[in-house]
């Protein structure tokens, strides 16, 4: 989906034109992939624009970057201000925020510990990324050729830039061959998780995600769907998942910030139940939406109001 221009970027410090925002050629995150990133949103509420669960996105951002012994030179109240601040500056009642922090101009090659390191924090109007009608009535996945990292080789537990081209081949090859989505399995072969999104397995009403040992994202939009889960009295655990499981399953969905919550109708050309969104997929997507916007009273604390 194309990136829709506004006004102003938060970058090390200060609030530059969209059009200003600009790197050196020669940064060593453009060659080697060196940052880490998150993925945000902001949503309107009857109370104004609100960031869900904005600490917990920073935090996850420090953890990615202390993986990679990347000392990020601002504060976690720092980062978290200046995202209300560029959402606040673009009078955007709801949007997408990506805050990045990357090793910077000044040194090249594989030893990054010299590097300078710099942050920046964009905002911009988004829609769901899946689209409207994934989100509505379910998207096809297949099994992607291509395997999610080994821990040992690149650590999944850390959202960083280099890793992402993994889920560009998988979601490529998906996209070429007629879905929407990939899955990727561990090394192991067990499920891990999608392109950019965390997979829920509905069946005989329990609900099955994969742990972070299979290499999938502790995902903080799949962290409010468990609670939300609970919460409507569900069984909602963390566990391996076969590919097979995912041929018998009663619903599957997919979970993310820039996804939402997505219901998923094949796997590999296999319906998914009856090829429409369950009833425990809509229950719950249900309520994660009334949560981000602010409409359930038991949520209000994972939003964080700009104004």
């Amino acid at each position: 989906m194309p990136i829709q221009a506004v006004d102003k970027i938060w970058m090390d410090g200060s609030l530059v034109d969209w059009n200003e925002a600009k790197v050196h050629v020669l940064t060593h995150a453009l060659h080697y992939g060196s940052g880490v990133f998150e993925g945000v949103r902001a949503y309107k509420t009857s109370a104004g624009p609100a960031v869900f669960r904005l600490v917990d996105h920073i935090d996850r951002l420090f953890n990615s970057a202390k993986i990679y012994l990347i000392d990020i030179p601002y504060s976690r109240d720092q980062l978290v201000e200046a995202t209300k601040d560029v959402v606040r500056v673009n009078a955007l009642d709801s949007c997408y925020i990506r805050p990045i922090v990357y090793l910077g101009y000044g040194e090249m090659g594989l030893n990054p510990l010299p590097c300078s390191v710099s942050v920046a924090i964009a905002a911009w109007p988004w829609g769901t990324y899946l689209g409207e009608e994934g989100l509505e009535k379910g998207v096809s996945v297949k099994i992607s050729s291509f395997q999610r990292h080994d821990p040992n080789s690149v650590p999944p537990a850390s959202k960083a830039t280099g890793m992402y081209i993994n889920s560009s081949l998988a979601k490529v090859e998906a996209l070429k061959a007629g879905y929407d989505e990939a899955i990727l399995l561990s090394p192991q072969g067990y499920v891990s998780e999608c392109t950019g999104e965390n997979v829920f397995v509905v069946r005989g009403g329990k609900i099955v995600t994969p742990p972070a040992s299979s290499g999938a994202l502790e995902g903080i939009t799949k962290d409010s769907v468990m609670t939300i889960a609970r919460d409507q009295g569900y069984e909602a655990i963390e566990a391996n998942v076969l590919r097979s499981d995912l041929y018998l399953a009663d619903e599957i969905f997919l979970t993310g910030t820039a996804a939402e919550v997505v219901p998923i109708s094949s796997v590999d050309d296999r319906i998914v139940g009856s090829g429409k969104p369950g009833p425990i997929t809509r229950a719950i997507q249900a309520a994660y939406f009334g949560a981000v916007r602010g409409e359930l009273d038991q949520y209000k604390d994972w939003l964080d109001y700009v104004n």
